[in-house]
């Protein structure tokens, strides 16, 4: 799975005028599943956007996970946005191919099933809307933007 991640002092997510999904301090999350990916990716990935330090702690340097920002008013909000582009090849011309994303109805599976887990496990999880066309507002912090791929296990 790939996902793009930006420390975020609020973000929001609308569609047609109407907020989907809001969260304040926290991390949005731009995630896309890719051909071949499974729920272990999710999981993994899961795992990792709960527990990377990259908040400030008292002194300002990042030491604190979204799970960690009590003292921010509780753990940090999630706000998942499914994002097939992120699965772009530009190498071959001007006009980007999306092979490598999984198809619909198993990107679309694979993503319920990431922010189903996220909300088992963590208090403040927003989504925007598979497949449809949002308009997504943030105040990135920092900024903080941090690529993230997690690649299938190797059997």
């Amino acid at each position: 799975m790939i996902s793009l991640l930006q420390r975020v002092r609020q973000a929001r997510v609308e569609i047609a005028g109407e907020v989907v999904g809001a969260i304040g301090p926290g991390l949005l999350v731009l995630v896309c599943a890719e051909r071949g990916d499974t729920e272990a990716e999710a999981d993994r990935l899961l795992a990792k956007l709960l527990k990377l330090r990259i908040f400030g702690d008292d002194a300002g340097k990042m030491n604190r996970s979204v799970q960690d920002l009590d003292g921010q008013g509780g753990a940090g909000g999630l706000l998942l946005v499914s994002q097939f582009t992120l699965a772009a090849d530009t190498t071959g011309g001007n006009r980007p191919s999306f092979t490598q994303a999984a198809a619909p109805d198993e990107g679309r599976r694979l993503y319920d099933y990431l922010v189903a887990q996220a909300r088992a496990v963590h208090a403040t999880v927003a989504t925007g809307q598979f497949a449809a066309d949002m308009q997504v507002h943030l105040v990135n912090d920092g900024p903080v933007t941090i690529p993230l791929r997690v690649a299938p296990a190797a059997s």
